[in-house]
């Protein structure tokens, strides 16, 4: 059995089973998605230390069970702010992309609240300022989505604080990688927060389930420091808009405070 989400082949990555989505067994999610795409995008060399503070995921078509190329570079150089482009192709077809915001950190010594070491953890506006039990505290039971192995079941520990996959509403939610992203490498901060982020729509639907798919296309991430621990939080909400139209906002914690937003575009439609 794989022991990561995918295994290099030469110049390829080849996706384990687990790192399927619930949609449909044949194509892979978002999270392992992302956070391949966030590997890519910290490959890329910058002249003095940086932070991701955005990260945005365009899923352009079904990401298939198949051998896969990523590619990144450097499309916007500069010594503060710096914009990174990595691509996902399977064959000759990109199948997913996504841009970086990278901006420089100051080094020790900087003006207070300006360095990483003295990032302030004080509550996110708009969200209760204590802080929601951690992954330790006792969950709700789940039933899995779909009868075959995911990366939602299998790829990836939830712990749900609130709410559950298969009840509607508002949920809180602990996710941690189960395997390393690529090979036997230990997954980055950013590799961890893109991984778990993509789950805000999936659990915090307002429909069912088995009647409604209501999938991302995107996933835009907001980092104010990087995460710290193997675990990320969702405080993830969706809302419906125009018919077949949603969204999905989550506010992401790790086991020291909040660390900033996510938000996905949402199809939604009735399944076939």
């Amino acid at each position: 059995m794989a022991d990561a989400l995918f295994c290099s082949d030469g110049a390829r990555l080849v996706p384990a089973d687990f790192a399927r989505g619930p949609w449909a067994p044949d194509a892979l999610h978002g999270g392992p998605v992302a956070a391949l795409l966030a590997r890519a995008v910290e490959s890329c060399e910058a002249p003095e230390p940086v932070h991701v503070a955005r990260l945005t995921v365009e899923l352009l078509r079904p990401v298939p069970v198949a051998p896969l190329e990523v590619h990144a570079s450097v499309v916007r150089p500069g010594r503060k702010v710096q914009l990174v482009d990595a691509s996902v192709t399977a064959g000759e077809v990109e199948v997913a992309s996504a841009r970086a915001l990278r901006i420089r950190v100051h080094a020790p010594g900087a003006p207070a609240g300006h360095g990483l070491a003295e990032t302030d953890d004080g509550p996110v506006p708009g969200v209760d300022a204590s802080a929601p039990p951690g992954p330790d505290a006792p969950r709700s039971a789940d039933e899995p989505l779909s009868p075959y192995r995911g990366f939602h079941s299998e790829g990836a520990e939830l712990r749900f604080v609130e709410g559950r996959f298969a009840k509607p509403g508002p949920a809180m939610v602990w996710v941690r990688l189960a395997v390393p992203v690529v090979d036997d490498e230990t997954p980055s901060p950013l590799q961890r927060v893109a991984a778990a982020a993509d789950f805000g729509n999936g659990v915090s639907s307002v429909l069912d389930f088995a009647r409604y798919v209501f999938i991302n296309p995107d996933l835009t991430v907001y980092l104010r420091r990087p995460a710290r621990g193997e675990w990320i939080g969702l405080q993830a909400s969706t809302r419906l808009g125009a018919p077949g139209v949603g969204t999905a906002e989550s506010v992401l914690w790790d086991t020291a405070g909040p660390i900033g937003r996510s938000l996905q575009g949402l199809v939604v439609e009735h399944r076939s």
